[in-house]
């Protein structure tokens, strides 16, 4: 068996990347997403396409932000390994999955030739992750009513509310980002996601009860691949009332008046009362995503 030859493609060779079966259908997973051909890769063994990588970030971003497409065939976790530890980017992998993929033999196993491909590159496993995708045939979930809502232009009252809620969070990235530079950053990065997103800074809203008392945050979003629910937050000393769910409910509204055709959201799949606040909200579970670190760099 000949070596794996590691070609990065351009627009003139862009059609080896689809040269290759995916029984995991991560196009499926991609619809909306735009790859750019100079930021795709592929293994070659005798010149078949044996693994393929696709490297993304927003339309203004000068390097990419992860690698989000992922496939390695059979028996060929070593030419998987090449592919990634041999990329010019060394950022987090995200593996978009069929959601149930673990009750399918055939999928299962694709998988996890994909997970052993990037453990041989050094890459680890950060989180698991649910994404879903809501559309108006689920039907607008119902508005409590408890809360008010007010757009609010200081960064620093989001900056501070940010704080607050990562104090006591289950989310792993805030996690990740708690333990390598405290409270501050994991607020930041946030802060830097939202105002990445091309959609309006006046969306932002802080909640308050009747009383005054502030409760959380919601941040409706477009991304790139169209809207979704951006960020959802209570703050710790207004917690054990469910206010998440209104949070939710008013950020779905929000979107669908916008004229949103769907939403996209996710959430850590350890995270079971978001989990719980979703499906409540008619969030149907579309994909699955695994979520790996790149090698740390000494």
């Amino acid at each position: 068996m000949t070596d794996p030859v590691i070609r990065a493609l351009d627009e003139s060779d862009a059609h080896l990347f689809d040269d290759m079966p995916d029984p995991l259908d991560a196009r499926a997973g991609h619809r909306r997403t735009r790859h750019r051909p100079e930021w795709k890769r592929v293994a070659l063994r005798d010149g078949t396409v044996v693994a393929r990588g696709a490297w993304w970030g927003g339309p203004d971003d000068a390097e990419p932000l992860n690698v989000n497409w992922f496939d390695v065939a059979e028996g060929e976790e070593e030419a998987g390994a090449e592919l990634l530890r041999s990329a010019p980017w060394q950022v987090e992998l995200e593996l978009t999955l069929p959601a149930g993929w673990r009750e399918d033999t055939r999928q299962r196993a694709a998988a996890e030739t994909r997970f052993g491909a990037a453990r041989a590159a050094g890459y680890e496993l950060l989180v698991e992750r649910f994404l879903y995708r809501w559309t108006p045939e689920c039907g607008l979930p119902e508005r409590p009513g408890r809360l008010d809502f007010r757009a609010e232009p200081d960064d620093a009252v989001f900056f501070d509310a940010l704080r607050r809620i990562h104090s006591a969070t289950l989310d792993a990235h805030a996690l990740k980002a708690i333990k390598e530079g405290g409270l501050d950053q994991a607020a930041q990065e946030e802060l830097d996601f939202f105002h990445w997103c091309p959609s309006p800074r006046e969306w932002w809203q802080i909640a308050y009860t009747r009383a005054g008392e502030p409760v959380g945050i919601h941040i409706p979003a477009h991304n790139p691949s169209g809207p979704c629910v951006g960020f959802i937050g209570v703050l710790p000393d207004q917690r054990g009332h469910g206010y998440a769910y209104d949070l939710l409910a008013e950020c779905t509204h929000f979107l669908a008046d916008q004229g949103a055709e769907f939403v996209s959201a996710a959430t850590d799949r350890g995270n079971f009362p978001m989990a719980a606040n979703f499906a409540k909200a008619g969030y149907p579970i579309e994909r699955e995503r695994i979520n790996f670190e790149p090698p740390r760099t000494e």
